[in-house]
């Protein structure tokens, strides 16, 4: 029996770093206390395939972040805390978009491209294209009643958390969880 668990141990550990990656737990405990209170763990869930546009007309869908965790946030023009909470998505986006992460924001609703621009400009926000849900289809699919929303979406494209309302996104917590999530 010892030589059968001694034998599996090896054939894991040789074959590690063949199998798929294990993820790091996000301490979701501290996120909370540093900031991001209202952030609430999900049963990882299959996000949506529907499809959401941008302002030349292009089609877009959450398979396209593919193996980059996401930070999807749904937000609109008219919405005073997505104002408020827009720059430091922006931030969040210059600071630790690539590779591993991206922040996706998408414009739900009746949001006019001219507007969009308007309200981008407005806030000096320039690390994030364009997304639109003209007719909130994503966001109802998502369950979004109101806005802001963000979602946070692990790299097999799975929601794995939520929060509602606003947040600073660009807070040392944030970056930590994003840390945690991209990890390895």
């Amino acid at each position: 029996m010892r030589w059968l668990v001694l034998y599996t141990a090896l054939l894991i550990g040789a074959n590690a770093g063949f199998g798929p990656a294990i993820a790091v737990e996000i301490d979701w405990q501290a996120a909370h206390d540093g900031g991001l209170a209202k952030l609430a763990p999900t049963d990882p869930t299959p996000a949506p395939a529907t499809a959401f546009t941008d302002p030349e007309g292009g089609t877009h869908s959450l398979a396209d972040w593919q193996g980059k965790v996401v930070l999807l946030n749904f937000w609109a023009t008219w919405c005073a805390p997505c104002r408020e909470e827009m720059p430091s998505l922006d931030a969040l986006q210059a600071e630790m978009g690539g590779e591993n992460f991206e922040v996706v924001a998408i414009a739900a609703g009746h949001n006019p491209p001219p507007a969009v621009r308007k309200f981008l400009d407005e806030e000096g926000i320039t690390h994030l294209p364009v997304h639109l849900d003209p007719r909130q289809q994503l966001a109802r699919e998502m369950g979004v009643m109101g806005m802001p929303v963000t979602v946070l979406i692990d790299r097999e494209g799975n929601e794995i958390a939520r929060l509602i309302g606003g947040a600073d996104w660009s807070s040392e917590a944030a970056k930590e969880l994003v840390r945690q999530a991209t990890a390895p």
